[in-house]
């Protein structure tokens, strides 16, 4: 995926570069200037799985409600646990307590049943291979709902330097396209910055209840591939 904004700017201007230490640095040309910004996008094989795993738990009131879906709570993440997730893979990430209604059309009014408590946790897989697996075994502890997976690749920093290598060279490349266009036989950098992102494939949400372990194959899930993003927004100045 390549974005591309060409702004043309002519003229004197005076341009800040911003370090970690906020001090700035202004660089001041009398001579045309060209504003590109290009992204570069790397793409490679996913080594994470991100999936989320909650359970919820009616009763009549709300603290049997919370009591009830700690215990099935509990049973899901230990079950997670089993599975060779470490601790630190595995967050809340919500806990929530409702009153439930129901609508009785004779009196036309809102009629209390009760409470619903939910409980939600993130759980990180470095074996994506699993996946599949540890959805349905999530499923059969008693999770009554699952979202993800989201991939992702734990280190992506030599993408990041491919994508931003790419983008540099063709920015600079378009830069001088400009310059030659303009006039001018060469330019010079006099401001660089950039922006990094991570795309990933449009996570899949659904809920799966119990009956869904009935199935004699696991979930198929196919990773596919991540693009580590880079973005830069370069400003040359146009030289004789």
């Amino acid at each position: 995926m390549k974005n591309l904004a060409l702004p043309l700017a002519f003229g004197a201007a005076a341009f800040a570069i911003a370090s970690p230490a906020l001090a700035d640095v202004q660089v001041t040309t009398n001579l045309p200037v060209v504003e590109l910004s290009v992204t570069e996008t790397v793409k490679g094989d996913p080594d994470l799985a991100t999936i989320g795993a909650g359970v919820s738990s009616r009763a009549s009131t709300a603290v049997e409600a919370m009591r009830v879906n700690a215990r099935e709570m509990q049973s899901v993440i230990d079950r997670i646990k089993a599975l060779g997730v470490a601790d630190k893979d595995i967050q809340t990430t919500g806990v929530s307590l409702y009153p439930q209604y129901d609508y009785n059309r004779q009196t036309q009014k809102q009629v209390f049943t009760g409470y619903q408590a939910s409980n939600r946790v993130s759980v990180v897989l470095r074996d994506i291979d699993r996946t599949g697996p540890v959805l349905d075994a999530l499923v059969a502890a008693g999770a009554t709902d699952l979202s993800g997976p989201d991939f992702s690749i734990d280190d992506d920093t030599q993408a990041k330097a491919q994508a931003r290598a790419a983008a540099m060279k063709r920015v600079e490349a378009m830069a001088r396209d400009y310059a030659r266009m303009a006039g001018y036989p060469n330019v010079r950098l006099i401001h660089v910055s950039e922006n990094v992102a991570m795309s990933r494939p449009m996570p899949m949400l659904r809920t799966m209840s119990v009956e869904a372990q009935a199935a004699d194959a696991s979930t198929p899930i196919q990773p596919g591939q991540v693009g580590s993003s880079v973005t830069v927004n370069v400003t040359y100045e146009m030289t004789q």
